[in-house]
């Protein structure tokens, strides 16, 4: 979760378009173009909104939606809201969260499916040679309609270069986020992120990714590639 903001300094009164803003959407079409051109077994959108209120200093609420388009990002297939409590009083570098995911998903028949998915996560923060390390591990219990239950454990290594280009806060980023099945399957999908954070305000940063997802279905392996888009409110 990218959920640090740093202040900024307040907009001059000019009338100029914000540069800020600006690169932002430069950083969208160029994004755009790489992934419309990524020939593979699917293209997709998602598009996230999450939402942080802080309780008190060492604990805050976590409030997250989120929508996948596959068919080449026109056809809607899945949907999430997730609920959350993040605390980070045990120390500056753990972040403990417990959270609720509800999620509608299509099946192959056009239906939609819910599944129920609480998890629990535990994200260790650090420094190294001025990049800014994070490595979240999670637990989900997914209680699935016509599928049985299991649980899940994901890791995300985040690897963020911060920079500040005169009045910009940027944060072009790396990941790595690895599923493991633990009931029979196994390793079952692998995501590789490459993105860029951009501090839109004081208290709103857009992020826009690229991510190329491997899956294991049915004994195959199946590749997408995503476009992302994430908008992040802090208050």
């Amino acid at each position: 979760m990218k959920c640090n903001i740093v202040s900024i300094k307040k907009a001059s009164s000019s009338r100029s378009p914000n540069p800020t803003c600006v690169i932002f959407i430069l950083a969208v079409l160029s994004a755009g173009d790489v992934c419309f051109g990524f020939d593979d077994e699917g293209f997709q959108y998602w598009s996230t909104a999450q939402t942080y209120f802080d309780l008190d200093k060492n604990c805050k609420l976590a409030y997250e939606e989120e929508f996948k388009l596959g068919d080449d990002g026109g056809n809607l297939y899945y949907h999430h809201s997730d609920l959350g409590v993040v605390y980070k009083g045990l120390s500056p570098s753990i972040d403990l969260g417990v959270n609720y995911r509800q999620i509608q998903e299509k099946d192959g028949q056009d239906k939609w499916r819910p599944e129920y998915r609480p998890h629990f996560n535990v994200t260790l923060k650090n420094k190294l040679f001025g990049l800014d390390v994070s490595d979240r591990s999670r637990i989900e219990y997914r209680a699935r309609e016509n599928s049985k239950d299991i649980w899940r454990y994901r890791n995300k290594l985040s690897i963020e270069v911060p920079l500040e280009i005169a009045d910009l806060k940027l944060r072009p980023y790396l990941a790595d986020e690895v599923f493991f099945d633990l009931n029979d399957k196994g390793y079952s999908t692998n995501r590789l992120y490459s993105g860029l954070a951009v501090e839109l305000s004081k208290n709103t940063i857009g992020d826009i990714y690229f991510l190329w997802q491997t899956k294991r279905s049915g004994g195959e392996w199946q590749n997408i590639s995503v476009l992302g888009t994430k908008l992040v409110f802090r208050f």
